[in-house]
């Protein structure tokens, strides 16, 4: 089973280092590593070019990080596909062997397991461990979601459900597990250990603007699926993340 692995990188050179490694010692014998860049100006593809490894790279201007996973979609040709960001990595090199036996099962169509924050500078220094437990479809209805990063699909899915929406600028990862997980009925497998290390940040927690705004798409993606949050989606969650935003 070839497991494909798309890692979209804009100036990443201070990171990215990582990642290629953390693929490059996986014992799962059939990966296909695609690097979708954006025209970096540092030494990114320098670095992503020292590594035998990687399958693909693709480095032209896109309009944003969920249209290089796109293009990575596109591009992917692995039964299952999972997205690695740059500043991320897996845990141990049996990550992609375990999911790989996940997928053994036919009948599987997604698996998600648990995900560690962790420093910027020290990926050994954990801020929270986010575990995901088991899915409960109504759990999405109360302001859950699995952690992307953890997230692998088969190919059949996205043929099925689509990529990302463009339209969105924050909530696009949201916005797609709605369509994987609750508006459509795939047999879902969690796997309950942590099996990918993220740096701390990120574009919708950057400010409490960005956390405003994708509050707000986070409603939209629901809209736009024909779906009803109830009412800790649409009032409680919000509040409560802005209320954490302040608390750092």
């Amino acid at each position: 089973m070839t497991i494909s692995i798309i890692t979209t990188t804009f100036n990443s050179a201070d990171t990215v280092r990582d990642t290629l490694e953390c693929i490059k010692q996986q014992t799962h014998n059939s990966i296909e590593h695609i690097i979708v860049d954006g025209l970096s100006k540092d030494d990114t593809l320098e670095i992503v070019n020292s590594y035998p490894h990687v399958s693909t790279i693709v480095s032209e201007k896109d309009k944003g990080i969920y249209d290089a996973m796109n293009k990575g979609l596109t591009l992917a040709r692995g039964e299952v596909i999972g997205i690695l960001n740059s500043d991320d990595i897996y845990v141990d090199k049996d990550v992609l062997m375990k999911v790989a036996n996940v997928f053994a099962n036919e009948n599987v169509d997604v698996c998600y397991a648990d995900l560690q924050y962790v420093h910027q500078q020290d990926l050994n220094k954990i801020l929270r461990t986010w575990k995901s437990g088991k899915l409960k479809t109504r759990s999405f209805y109360r302001g859950w979601m699995p952690p992307h990063p953890t997230v692998f699909v088969r190919r059949k899915v996205y043929d099925k459900v689509g990529n990302f929406n463009l339209s969105l600028k924050s909530a696009a990862d949201y916005e797609l597990m709605l369509r994987i997980f609750v508006k459509n009925h795939f047999h879902v497998h969690y796997l309950p250990e942590i099996i990918v290390k993220m740096r701390a940040g990120g574009i919708s927690n950057a400010s409490i603007l960005h956390r405003i705004r994708a509050n707000k798409e986070d409603r939209e993606a629901w809209r736009i699926n024909g779906l009803q949050p109830r009412f800790y989606t649409l009032y409680l969650k919000p509040i409560r993340k802005i209320t954490q935003f302040f608390k750092r």
